[in-house]
């Protein structure tokens, strides 16, 4: 099976091939023998009641500082593409929204993944609020005097935007720290949503936990390991990777989820776990594949090719 593969993402010399998980995922297609097309969500263009895109052929080799080949631009149609990959990184913000606004006209003609109306119906921090067993004590509101009485409940908490991403803007208030009000302020002139504000997991310390599932299956996991004074464990904010396996809360937590996942078409999920507790469902541009590979042996986005090109065929 050869497919044409549209991949909306950030401009390609801006990745780390060390670390990126489209790249693998772009070399895993062209090894398999689909050809490549690469463009930036600006390019997106809707005339006439087809949506195009200005993008360039793509090749793609584990060459640090020439890992991309384009080939000359051209205006691609994507209804006349088989596959069109969802990568590019968050703020979730309207120009995101916008994109999957889009991309449902050509979807499930031309296979998105993920599912361009499950990614806008599911921000990673909201999307969690349907699964009301596996989270941490949470509140959502833009009412100080709300955060002020849950942290009376659970003194160690931690703040952070609800539409944020890679640990930016995440705080940990201590019982007796008296910086709240400050920080209440400060989020209320940056950011119009309301914020999130979770009980403290002290397990953090023994690591964030990624998962990644495809097609509502685990395939893979890595802890993510916070700096000395830092209580965030995310790799964009420092954190380090070490081997781990599943527990038995852990499969139990993605048995409770995979089906839903799998129903609404997220092919490509990583979900975040501190403890016993599911903290975040990201299906915007789930990371992780390179460390999960180099620790476990694996190569993850084999597994996922394999569930594309499931999913595409069942569509024909």
């Amino acid at each position: 099976m050869s497919l044409s593969v549209a991949i909306q993402m950030d401009p390609m010399h801006s990745i780390n091939i060390d670390t990126d998980s489209t790249f693998m995922m772009a070399l895993e297609a062209q090894r398999r023998g689909h050809t490549l097309y690469h463009y930036l969500p600006q390019d997106l263009a809707f005339r006439h009641s087809r949506l195009v895109a200005t993008a360039r052929p793509l090749e793609v080799r584990r060459e640090r500082g020439n890992h991309h080949t384009f080939g000359p631009a051209e205006t691609l149609d994507l209804a006349s593409v088989d596959v069109v990959l969802m990568r590019q990184d968050p703020p979730f913000d309207m120009a995101y929204i916008t994109a999957t606004h889009l991309l449902e006209h050509v979807h499930p003609r031309t296979l998105v993944v993920n599912d361009p109306a499950s990614v806008r119906n599911a921000p990673e921090k909201l999307f969690v609020t349907h699964f009301p067993d596996l989270m941490p004590p949470t509140l959502i509101t833009s009412a100080k005097d709300e955060v002020l009485a849950f942290r009376r409940e659970y003194k160690d908490i931690i703040v952070k935007p609800l539409f944020g991403n890679g640990g930016s803007g995440v705080f940990h208030v201590k019982p007796d720290d008296e910086n709240l009000g400050a920080l209440l302020e400060t989020f209320t002139q940056l950011y119009r949503e309301p914020i999130i504000v979770q009980k403290y997991l002290p397990e953090i310390r023994q690591g964030d936990k990624r998962i990644l599932l495809v097609d509502g299956e685990p395939v893979g996991a890595v802890s993510r390991l916070p700096q000395e004074g830092e209580a965030r464990a995310n790799f964009h904010a420092g954190g380090s990777a070490a081997k781990t396996d599943l527990t038995q809360r852990e499969h139990e937590i993605c048995a409770t989820i995979g089906g839903v996942l799998r129903d609404k078409g997220l092919v490509f999920v990583g979900i975040d776990v501190i403890g016993d507790y599911l903290t975040e469902i990201n299906v915007t541009s789930p990371t992780g594949i390179q460390e999960i590979n180099r620790l476990n042996g694996g190569a993850i986005e084999s597994t996922l090719w394999d569930a594309i090109e499931r999913r595409y065929a069942a569509s024909r």
